[in-house]
């Protein structure tokens, strides 16, 4: 890393070199070791069958409804895990009513919610959703919770004495401030218990399309260089909304933790 935090030539040199080096020992031992294009498929495999994939268009609808579920149960997660997160870290009766009921519903695994997702909503986006839902929706309240109750008292009291008396004032201008990283932290892990819920949902009869659906349906086909394919979209994918989230949380939301103005 240079100074200021960004990559010099010979960091991205040995990232290049390390992929370099794991792309031509996979081939290697696809054609010369297995030799099983259904146990391993090489990269040359997998390359032509992303080529057939973007050539047939089906790619790009079925990465808008994998988003699109996705959206559907990050979004719902934040707009009911933080509220319910800051009223159990703020209020002490909220956390003894509702503390008992998460920790009894938080160890079921989410795909455990299937069944009932498909009952309730059928095979459609929401259902899909509503499994990413289940997943996200526990580290956001957690973490939210944790930030609030890690607010330092003294922070409040400066507040008080500065005239701000109201409970919603001192969320809004005291607590949420300072428990902004904790909440973040929660979000970005909601968002990669989600993604694997989401795969999963879709894998498992959820859904009719998307990323997750396509991986099962080329596995009963046989086609494991398409299933190889999806699965590396998945993670590409999933690592650029990761590093987006950090690029914006860290670059610009929490660029005062830092501790450094250019």
């Amino acid at each position: 890393m240079s100074k200021h935090g960004t990559k010099g030539p010979r960091e991205r040199g040995i990232e290049l070199l390390s992929v370099t080096m794991a792309i031509v020992l996979w081939q290697l031992v696809a054609d010369l070791v297995v030799n099983n294009k259904f146990i391993l498929p090489s990269f040359t495999d997998v390359l032509f069958a992303f080529i057939r994939i973007i050539e047939g268009g089906i790619l790009f609808t079925d990465l808008a409804i994998s988003l699109l579920h996705f959206g559907i149960g990050i979004l719902s997660a934040l707009l009911i895990g933080i509220p319910i997160g800051v009223a159990m870290g703020w209020f002490k009766i909220v956390n003894r009513a509702l503390d008992p009921l998460i920790e009894i519903i938080r160890p079921i695994p989410p795909l455990a919610w299937i069944p009932f997702a498909i009952v309730w909503f059928g095979l459609t986006h929401t259902s899909a959703g509503f499994v990413v839902f289940v997943g996200a929706v526990f580290p956001v309240i957690i973490n939210t919770f944790d930030g609030f109750k890690s607010v330092p008292k003294v922070y409040v009291e400066a507040a008080k004495v500065l005239g701000c008396m109201s409970s919603g004032s001192l969320i809004r201008y005291v607590a949420l401030p300072s428990a902004l990283p904790s909440i973040a932290s929660g979000i970005r892990i909601s968002m990669g218990v989600g993604w694997m819920c989401l795969v999963a949902a879709e894998m498992f009869g959820v859904s009719t399309n998307g990323l997750g659906y396509k991986i099962w349906w080329h596995y009963y086909l046989h086609q494991m260089d398409f299933v190889l394919v999806y699965m590396l979209i998945l993670g590409f994918l999933g690592l650029f909304i990761d590093r987006l989230f950090r690029w914006y949380v860290d670059g610009q939301l929490l660029k005062w933790r830092a501790g450094v103005v250019v």
